[in-house]
């Protein structure tokens, strides 16, 4: 007897889903049997991605999405569902860095982590947090009462990192930004928590692995490996089931160790 998780009849918003963890996630997903909306700026990945999905039987949509733009938020959550249905399930994931000490951090570069990371992450989920309380209460129309907000966060929100302390500081603020929506939606059925990957191999730092200095940083880690996209498979989909109905305010390290 095999046990299997299923989102069918669940429609899921992945922000960030031009590239990396969201191009995952939006896999994942939609494997799992959920409508996937990809959302980001970068539209004419996600039309690839959408042929992605759709050549593998998969359900995909596309919406354009600036989460620095609280108008692009407030009209991307409004097309989806006009054109898809409510979100159930909302992935949190659009996060930028840089890498630089604390004392060459420019107001801008401040500016950018946090208008994304942070402030982003907040208003995207309360967009679709608003829709979602709605429903449960009676309000908004919808055949799935409650729903699933995961946030995106990352180790470096739990254990600081040289020369990434800004962005540190932002997934921080994700980290206590999801337990808050966690204590204050739970009692709607709406289930928010939050994953913390650690060094993953995506497209962006592929290259930096290969150096001397990515090696270095290797041999640091627990078992001198990073991850892949893959290994965030089995607890992005348990957290998004209905099955984890009983996992709120949730902070799950996914880093092989490394926050021990």
């Amino acid at each position: 007897m095999a046990y299997s998780l299923d989102l069918s009849g669940r429609v899921a918003l992945v922000t960030g889903a031009s590239s990396g963890l969201g191009e995952q996630f939006a896999k994942t997903l939609a494997r799992a049997g959920a409508a996937v909306v990809l959302a980001s700026r970068r539209t004419d990945r996600l039309m690839t991605l959408r042929a992605q999905i759709e050549a593998e039987g998969g359900d995909a949509h596309v919406v354009a999405l600036d989460v620095t733009d609280r108008a692009s938020i407030k009209a991307a959550v409004a097309h989806a569902e006009t054109e898809v249905g409510p979100i159930d399930i909302l992935i949190n994931n659009s996060g930028v860095s840089t890498t630089q000490r604390l004392q060459d951090v420019s107001e801008e570069d401040y500016d950018w982590i946090f208008n994304t990371n942070t402030k982003g992450a907040f208003f995207m989920a309360q967009e679709v947090g608003k829709r979602m309380l709605a429903r449960a209460q009676g309000a908004a129309p919808g055949s799935f009462v409650g729903g699933r907000i995961v946030n995106i966060a990352s180790m470096a929100g739990l254990k600081v990192l040289p020369k990434i302390g800004v962005y540190c500081m932002s997934k921080a603020a994700v980290v206590q930004m999801t337990k808050a929506m966690a204590v204050e939606w739970g009692k709607y059925g709406i289930n928010v928590n939050a994953i913390c990957p650690g060094y993953i191999d995506t497209e962006l730092n592929h290259q930096h692995w290969q150096t001397e200095q990515g090696q270095k940083l290797v041999q640091m880690l627990p078992r001198k490996r990073v991850g892949q996209p893959t290994d965030l498979d089995a607890v992005l989909v348990m957290l998004c089931a209905a099955e984890s109905h009983f996992i709120n305010g949730a902070v799950i390290a996914a880093d092989d160790g490394f926050g021990v």
